[in-house]
């Protein structure tokens, strides 16, 4: 049992703390579902680049996303700042993966 769970006993906060956390797992279980996903879909488009020869970061495109997504944060009362830091830590993984794919094909 957790500090705040037991200092708040048996009561209606507790019942509703353990209904968030509930929630909050849940959520946080489609997260690295949908980041699984995410990277799968990457994957496939470093395949595409290496067979293609094209390189593994586009910044033209980056630029566009994070403008998309800061947009998107700040209509849904989210800081921008935190999801540009989150979307340049997610480019920075997909361009490693890109790199390591095209260093497979000999690119």
């Amino acid at each position: 049992m957790s500090q705040a769970e037991t200092q708040l006993g048996q009561s209606a906060a507790l019942d509703e703390l353990k209904s968030l956390r509930g929630s909050i797992d849940n959520i946080d279980a489609a997260l690295i579902h949908m980041l699984a996903e995410r990277f799968k879909c990457t994957q496939k488009v470093g395949v595409l680049k290496a067979t293609n020869d094209l390189p593994p970061a586009d910044p033209a495109r980056e630029k566009i996303q994070i403008e998309r997504l800061r947009t998107l944060a700040a209509d849904a009362n989210l800081d921008p700042d935190f999801a540009e830091k989150f979307l340049n830590f997610i480019v920075r993984e997909v361009i490693r993966h890109h790199e390591a794919i095209a260093a497979e094909a000999g690119n």
